[in-house]
């Protein structure tokens, strides 16, 4: 049994884990990294890019049976060559890995051992033992300890469930055929791209969804994306609960039972996509022998700062139940590094978060959604602009969609702005910048904008409050 002793020690290799690692050996801290499965986490190797690097693939195969909103371009496609689009997208995970991964962690050298990691000790003195695949183990005592372990596919208790072989984000691209059919369970961001993904693919997709596409967004955004989805042939089943599932031999398809509106239907379907969101991973690292608390899902219960219940062991990215985004992981990695020994009191602050969803056209948004300013007591001023008005989805001609925003009745300041367009996550990003400097409706009413960019569209939304659009002309400023 071998023993070492740094300042910081990792468990996990993704977003969060990178950005604490890279900001503590620049402050001359000794780190190790310890990994139980692939190094990179769940970004590079089963999220953010295969995922994308997919969406990316359909879309250009989309864009190519859609040409004839054009006048005067035809074109075809032909079936879509899976194994050759899954080896693609394989290469370039493992091309960002090596590159921005394992060589990153070689160049600034800080160790990453192999194995499951589990907290022994006591509440003052917590040690990690790390036992490898090949029976070997290891002692590491750290000044302090991180723990960023991510989250994984949340599998709902749905009667049968077991007995049929379902797909999560992770298996659904990994497919070697493109489905005849897929029932996808879920509104979510997941669920949203997955679906457009394989109906772009050649699949007969139908969504089975609790509530609303996007619950968490602005209403307007469910409404434009279930459009947008009937639009590509996808059928949206809301206000359904799936309830029982089984495997029938005779077709070779997944049959789900569901609860939907008070009555009864049936969905069946080749191929059966679990897209409920995600948990925590936190089992097996014996959390309660080093006293650090757990919540409802597993999530290690952390405060503004990102310590856990114990003043040694941090944690950071999807692990604490906080948003699941990479750039969420990669500021709480920094953050715990300058808290943990910098003293620097730094806290998370979601405020000015912007979100997006991948579908085509994207949804993007960024601070505060009606219904959470008239909640906050907050008089509220809105106008929502369809996409109509926006000279770039003009000449792009797809005017599915619109731009939202929310401000301060009394102050004219913007609270949130919300969009479904191309391009929506860069208009999400100049939402960001917007909230940031407290601008205000008249103020962005007022400044530049490019001609025929989308992000014209948030100065022509500002312009909205005070004037008749429809009877601008087309640059009018």
């Amino acid at each position: 049994m071998g023993q070492r002793t740094v300042d910081l020690a990792i468990i996990g290799s993704g977003g969060a884990a990178y950005a604490a690692a890279i900001r503590a050996t620049g402050l001359g801290k000794r780190v190790v990294m310890i990994e139980r499965s692939t190094i990179g986490g769940t970004c590079v190797n089963t999220g953010c890019v295969p995922s994308k690097a997919l969406i990316a693939a359909a879309e250009a195969r989309h864009v190519a049976a859609d040409a004839a909103r054009f006048p005067g371009i035809t074109a075809a496609t032909g079936p879509v060559d899976m194994p050759d689009l899954i080896e693609g997208k394989q290469a370039l995970v493992e091309s960002l890995r090596a590159e921005k991964y394992v060589a990153v962690a070689d160049a600034y050298g800080w160790p990453i051992v192999h194995g499951d990691a589990t907290f022994d000790g006591t509440p003052d003195a917590p040690v990690l033992n790390i036992v490898s695949e090949d029976g070997g183990s290891e002692v590491i005592e750290a000044q302090h300890y991180l723990v960023a372990t991510g989250a994984t596919a949340w599998i709902p208790p749905i009667e049968g469930l077991g007995t049929v072989e379902y797909l999560t984000s992770t298996t659904a691209m990994e497919l070697t055929e493109v489905p005849e059919s897929l029932l996808v369970l879920g509104g979510g961001y997941v669920a949203l791209e997955q679906a457009q993904l394989f109906a772009r693919l050649g699949s007969k997709v139908t969504m089975v969804v609790r509530s609303r596409l996007a619950s968490k967004e602005e209403p307007e955004a469910s409404q434009a994306l279930q459009q947008v989805l009937a639009d590509e042939g996808i059928r949206v089943v809301r206000r359904a609960v799936v309830d029982r599932v089984e495997y029938d031999a005779a077709t070779g398809e997944v049959v789900a039972s569901a609860s939907v509106s008070g009555g009864r239907q049936e969905f069946r379907a080749a191929k059966f996509l679990v897209a409920m969101g995600r948990r925590p991973v936190t089992e097996g690292l014996n959390l309660g022998a080093v006293e650090v608390k757990t919540g409802d899902d597993g999530e290690i219960v952390v405060t503004d700062q990102l310590g856990s219940s114990n003043p040694r062991i941090w944690a950071a990215g999807d692990v604490t139940g906080h948003r699941e985004f990479v750039y969420v992981a990669a500021n709480h990695g920094a953050m715990v590094v300058d808290n943990a020994f910098g003293d620097a009191d730094r806290s998370v602050d979601y405020a000015h978060l912007p979100r997006v969803t991948f579908t085509s056209p994207a949804l993007g948004s960024v601070g505060m959604t009606e219904e959470e300013v008239l909640a906050a007591g907050i008089r509220c001023d809105c106008r929502v602009l369809p996409l109509q008005y926006v000279p770039r989805a003009l000449v792009n001609r797809d005017t599915r969609g619109f731009i939202k925003l929310v401000a301060d009745a009394d102050t004219g300041r913007i609270l949130g702005l919300t969009a479904v367009a191309k391009d929506a996550g860069e208009l999400a990003a100049a939402g960001v910048w917007i909230l940031n400097a407290g601008m205000t409706i008249d103020q962005v009413a007022h400044s530049w904008a490019p001609y025929l960019t989308m992000a014209e569209g948030i100065k022509i939304a500002a312009q909205s409050f005070t004037t008749d659009v429809s009877k601008l002309s087309c640059c009018a400023s």
